[in-house]
């Protein structure tokens, strides 16, 4: 069997992504790489992914990209092509964050609602996936969804919601 395509950035989009990337960086604490300023921005985690012992693994964590709604770069044509405004409303794309064990869902919330993000739910577990989610749309309308795992034999607070 080949080896696969493989999965190396996702891009947000956004009509500032200087500002948009500023975001992450605080709600997240994530690396800001301007690739250049105002026009696309790479957004490093950093650190490597874990060992199930808890030791950094060789492979590196993926980066997220913020592109610029009204020329997303790369494209052959310096102009771009359209649409060039963000969709703010409508399903789209939706990027799930793994929240690290020394962080915490409330800390992310409370951070991203401070910075102007609107909070569309908390407090969810989701079995098929053994997990607790919540979620917020940032300001340029892309919805970010929390993910912490539960763990073996989960006590699931009874005011979560469950399917």
């Amino acid at each position: 069997m080949p080896y696969p395509n493989t999965l190396i950035f996702v891009d947000l989009t956004s009509d500032d992504p200087a500002a948009c990337a500023q975001f992450y960086a605080e709600v997240f604490g994530w690396e800001n790489d301007p690739r250049p300023f105002g026009v696309y921005h790479r957004m490093v985690p950093g650190q490597n992914a874990l060992n199930t012992d808890g030791s950094q693994s060789h492979i590196g964590n993926f980066h997220i990209g913020i592109h610029d709604a009204s020329n997303a770069r790369p494209h052959p044509d310096p102009a771009g092509v359209g649409p060039r405004e963000i969709s703010r409303d409508g399903r789209k794309a939706r990027i799930w964050i793994l929240v690290s064990s020394d962080d915490s869902e409330a800390r992310i919330l409370a951070d991203a609602e401070k910075h102007g993000a609107t909070i569309l739910w908390r407090d969810h577990y989701w079995k098929e996936f053994n997990g607790f989610n919540h979620a917020f749309r940032d300001p340029w309308g892309n919805e970010i969804v929390l993910w912490v795992k539960a763990g073996p034999e989960p006590e699931i607070p009874v005011h979560f919601s469950r399917e």
